[in-house]
């Protein structure tokens, strides 16, 4: 399988060095400034082996002596990484999310291998559920607060902010914010073993008016969820509802990714797919042949007819 993204998910490999938000900005910098210091100490460390291998006798005796051994193997080492850390100390100080009163807050979830996504209300409760996918306002700072169902994830979006671990038992923060719409990339970026590598999401940014309208549509069950339909069927007698939740019907299953409007989504399978009927229906056949040791299991026993009902049926969940 290629690692590569489907169009219109912000591209693959997400751009680790070209920030789009405030909390990225000073990573940025910071990435810069230690490759510089990395170049820098690189330079000086072949400069003294051509000293070493080339040079005169006396540089070369002098470079073998205990005063330059001291200085170049402690004291320029203490200096430098003291410096560097106090400066970057500094520089990141601002980053840390502490939850100020009022921020919008969501909840992100590492599972093997997909991200359970929930948007909290001011209580804190969960209030709209989706997977995979994280909508944010522009120009407004998230906190996202970051859990582990089963072994450490890591939650990526290098355009919006840092590297954070996902802990079983502990919750993480961090705080991210765009500064311009778009579809930016992002990776579980621990090994957590499987398809580690195929467990992708997109953070999508819109204009607050949008997004307002966009979570208002998300809090209400898809219009097509209760209308009678030959793939809601298929969804029932196939025991998908077992593990799936469907707003405004009886499926309420809780072990897999929230369906309500899985066809508003932009990917399919932790962002390794475009998201559309025939991908759907392909995903739901035999999932294990597009992404290797994932936990749905396969579904050979539809027939042809049967997969184009109940992923017309999901498709048409917005």
């Amino acid at each position: 399988m290629s690692a590569e993204r489907p169009e219109g998910t912000a591209g693959w490999p997400p751009p680790a060095l070209d920030p789009a938000g405030p909390f990225a900005g000073p990573l940025h910098t910071l990435a810069w400034v230690l490759f510089a210091m990395a170049g820098a100490v690189l330079l000086l460390v072949l400069v003294a082996l051509g000293v070493a291998l080339f040079g005169p006798r006396r540089w070369r005796k002098r470079l073998g002596g205990e005063k330059l051994i001291w200085f170049g193997g402690l004291a320029f080492p203490i200096v430098v990484l003291s410096a560097l850390l106090i400066y970057g100390l500094g520089l990141t100080s601002h980053l840390k999310a502490d939850g100020a009163p009022g921020e919008m807050r969501v909840r992100v979830t590492g599972e093997m291998w997909w991200w359970r996504v929930a948007y909290l209300d001011a209580e804190g409760r969960e209030a709209v559920q989706d997977a995979n996918e994280v909508h944010i306002p522009v120009g407004q700072p998230v906190v996202f607060e970051l859990e582990s169902a089963d072994v450490i994830h890591s939650f990526w979006v290098p355009r919006l902010g840092g590297k954070v671990d996902m802990i079983p038992g502990r919750r993480n923060l961090v705080r991210l914010q765009a500064d311009a719409p778009g579809v930016f990339g992002g990776q579980c970026a621990e090994y957590c073993g499987g398809p580690h590598a195929l467990m992708g999401l997109v953070v999508v940014a819109h204009e607050p008016a949008d997004f307002e309208a966009w979570r208002a549509r998300q809090a209400r069950p898809a219009a097509m969820a209760a209308v009678p339909h030959p793939g809601a069927a298929v969804f029932d007698r196939a025991g998908c509802g077992a593990c799936h939740t469907v707003a405004g019907t009886n499926f309420n299953g809780l072990a897999g990714p929230d369906l309500s409007h899985v066809g508003a989504r932009r990917t399919l399978g932790a962002g390794i797919l475009p998201n559309n009927q025939g991908t759907i229906a392909g995903w739901i056949s035999d999932s294990q042949a597009i992404k290797p040791g994932n936990r749905m299991p396969a579904y050979p026993v539809l027939t042809g007819q049967e997969l184009r009902d109940v992923s017309a049926w999901l498709e048409s969940l917005k």
